[in-house]
């Protein structure tokens, strides 16, 4: 069964991207000269994927906007630059993308609960909205990378990577036993071990591939980690009743929900445009 629908949690407070993001979503803050869901979006339609639900709060309507047309600009854009106006039209036919908004923000398994009408009886990727994934030309992107094994195993797939033995208390904790080169059959997940909790140092990075019987779980898991609805704790349970694999996937992760990460990925992704590469190398040389 092909995986056909992707949801995109976008609701939180973006609270590590503070002030910027008090009156820009920290999903809308641009990597060099596109936003960030701008490059997530892409990853999923880039792995053919054209049913898109991005789940939103009620202070982040900029995000729709910036996915629908505006006819006024693109007029306005159409007497200086057509190649312009043609990139943002483009971005109005990129994919089928609906939003939903979620009420409270409650944690991500409480915001993935708002995409079960729309997924029914589907697997369904999750890319979560501060994390982006560079794959080059030659590379399938991340999610492309994750739909390909469902394919062949039909089961859950989270999307890992190695993780320093400092950092893990950031993430979701995969235990488990590999079982091929890049994929460990999963035992248990612990969301934000300490590090003396945390067995492996293999981080879930914000890649999913989910089955819908997640849904009935989700619904009765209860608040864990910071008093939030977990979806590490819901996948934990999953884990315990079906196969589910973890996949160390092809890619450069950048965490662009904290400043570092955003500033690292900004210059990657300025560095890739050869408009601007060679003066912009001379300029960090020089710094």
């Amino acid at each position: 069964m092909k995986v056909k629908k992707a949801v995109i949690p976008a609701a939180g407070f973006g609270t590590r991207m503070l002030p910027a993001s008090k009156s820009v979503p920290k999903e809308m803050l641009p990597i060099y000269d596109k936003p960030t869901l701008h490059h997530i979006v892409k990853e999923v339609v880039d792995s053919g994927i054209t049913d898109i639900l991005i789940i939103i709060s009620k202070d982040k309507g900029s995000i729709e906007d910036y996915f629908d047309v505006n006819f006024e600009l693109e007029y306005e854009l159409n007497k200086k630059s057509s190649e312009i106006s043609k990139e943002i039209h483009r971005l109005s036919e990129l994919a089928n993308i609906y939003t939903v908004r979620q009420k409270r923000k409650n944690g991500l398994g409480d915001a993935i609960r708002y995409a079960e009408s729309f997924v029914e009886n589907d697997p369904f990727a999750i890319l979560l909205g501060d994390d982006i994934v560079y794959n080059s030309s030659d590379e399938k992107p991340c999610i492309k990378q994750m739909m390909d094994i469902y394919e062949k195993e039909e089961c859950p797939i989270l999307g890992v990577q190695k993780v320093n033995w400092d950092d893990v208390s950031k993430y979701g904790i995969v235990n488990g036993k590999q079982i091929q080169d890049r994929i460990t059959e999963v035992q248990s997940l612990v969301e934000k071990p300490s590090r003396q909790e945390a067995t492996t140092n293999l981080a879930i990075l914000g890649r999913y591939i989910v089955t819908p019987d997640i849904f009935p779980i989700l619904h009765d898991t209860k608040p864990g980690k910071n008093n939030e609805i977990q979806l590490t704790d819901a996948l934990n349970k999953l884990a315990s009743k079906r196969k589910m694999l973890a996949y160390d996937f092809i890619g450069k992760r950048y965490d662009v929900g904290n400043k570092l990460g955003f500033v690292k990925a900004t210059v990657d992704f300025a560095l890739n445009d050869p408009k601007i590469q060679d003066e912009l190398l001379k300029f960090l040389r020089e710094k």
